[in-house]
């Protein structure tokens, strides 16, 4: 079971709706949740990049076998 917290927050209500729109959220916890996980993910590809250097994440598969072979 995950934990939960129930928190009350206050929150711009044009702010909000545009992230439902955009995200196609049909509850504001499900928008939330889901920019809330945006930005975790976000920040984990910004830490990997600083760790890797120049290393570009954006590869196509091709590209990154190109690059395997050339090791």
């Amino acid at each position: 079971m995950m934990d939960m917290a129930k928190t009350t927050v206050i929150i711009d209500d044009k702010l909000l709706d545009e992230a439902m729109r955009i995200s196609g959220a049909k509850t504001k916890k499900q928008a939330i949740t889901t920019g809330l996980k945006e930005l975790i993910r976000r920040k984990n590809l910004e830490a990997l990049s600083q760790e890797l250097g120049t290393f570009d994440l954006a590869l196509s598969s091709k590209e990154l076998e190109k690059l395997r072979n050339e090791q």
